[in-house]
């Protein structure tokens, strides 16, 4: 009940912020001949899916929707 409450809306805040939150990739690529080696490192940001940022906001309405139902018809 309320554990389900507070995971829908931890779900909830992760899909928002998912939506306006990048996140940082850095890759390195590289050429190694004997003693000699040639790197190139590139670092670039993104962005969720929206369709993944939908799916966490949803299932967090729906989590939180469900948790604080059983509160409501046990009173």
């Amino acid at each position: 009940m309320k554990i389900t409450f507070l995971a829908g809306l931890l779900l909830l805040v992760l899909g928002i912020a998912s939506l306006f939150v990048p996140i940082p990739q850095t890759e390195t690529h590289g050429i190694k001949a004997g003693d000699l080696s040639l790197n190139v490192k590139t670092r670039h940001r993104e962005r969720v899916s929206p369709a993944i940022s939908a799916v966490l906001i949803i299932g967090g309405v729906m989590l939180c929707f469900a948790g604080g139902k059983n509160r409501l018809f046990k009173s």
